[in-house]
């Protein structure tokens, strides 16, 4: 094993996922509490006990659960968030009775950093809201995956350093026709679609097209997998989803839905070589 990763949940209700390595396992996201998460660890053979540390890509109420604060502070699990949220997250934890013994380890990150030793996180900027979101690029042992939820927009910088990656997490959170059919009162409406809220099925699919074009460009692997996170329950359906991403044969034959109460299978990212005649293939797809 070098990596593998399984999302607990993905949506508005909750967000957390599981990246096991051979080091011990790290949480992208905590917004789904230590209860639900061990309930949906149960027979991975994976434990809450083996969570090393926490990755956090914001503070929305839906990726951090202040929850968790006592668990880690028992546990001496560091959790590593963007330098500019410190402050944020230590006043949302600050009324917790574990407070003293958390505060030491809010980890600030603003580059590159390596939660578990050789584990090397490194982190991209997303549009989201006013005070953003990271995405991230992961690396062990050869091995890397892409993650990235929460954006409202595609920076270019996303697509160039997703590209080689050997598994891609990216946002899908919503149908533009259901959104706009909803019956949300339009500023929420426009706080969605206004290109600093969440991403699109369209704009998912325009993203790992561009993905795999520049893989192409590249002459890398495509990669092994890719995972569709955060989908919204009243403005998407999981039908609309693969019947879209399926248009691209690549794309369909790679394809994870995330689920708000499911957890995915664990999704191994190997390092791998073209196939025969796959890199000819992608640049005439």
């Amino acid at each position: 094993m070098s990596l593998e990763l399984s999302i607990l949940g993905s949506g508005s209700s909750g967000n957390a996922s599981i990246l096991r390595t051979p080091l011990g396992s790290i949480l992208i996201d905590a917004g789904l509490g230590p209860r639900t998460v061990a309930k949906r660890l149960q027979n991975s053979g994976a434990t809450i006990a083996d969570v090393r540390a926490v990755v956090l890509t914001h503070l929305d109420s839906d990726h951090f659960s202040c929850n968790w604060v006592n668990t880690f502070a028992a546990n001496g699990v560091r959790v590593f968030v963007h330098a500019s949220r410190e402050d944020d997250l230590r006043r949302s934890a600050r009324e917790c009775s574990q407070f003293s013994a958390f505060d030491p380890l809010i980890s600030p990150f603003d580059g590159p950093f390596e939660p578990l030793p050789g584990v090397t996180f490194d982190p991209i900027a997303l549009p989201h809201d006013r005070e953003g979101s990271h995405g991230y690029v992961v690396s062990y042992d050869g091995v890397s995956l892409g993650f990235a939820t929460d954006l409202g927009r595609v920076p270019t910088s996303l697509v160039e350093r997703f590209a080689g990656t050997d598994l891609v997490a990216i946002e899908s959170n919503y149908d533009s026709q259901m959104q706009l059919a909803s019956g949300r009162p339009p500023f929420l409406q426009h706080r969605i679609m206004g290109g600093r809220g969440h991403l699109s099925n369209v704009q998912a699919l325009a993203a790992v097209k561009a993905i795999f074009a520049r893989c192409a460009q590249l002459a890398r692997p495509l990669p092994a997998h890719v995972v569709l996170l955060h989908r919204s329950r009243q403005c998407n359906c999981p039908d609309l989803l693969r019947a879209l991403f399926s248009t691209d044969g690549r794309i369909a034959a790679r394809l994870t839905l995330a689920d708000p109460f499911t957890p995915t299978a664990w999704l191994a990212p190997a390092k791998r070589e073209p196939l025969p005649g796959e890199q000819l293939s992608l640049h005439f797809a």
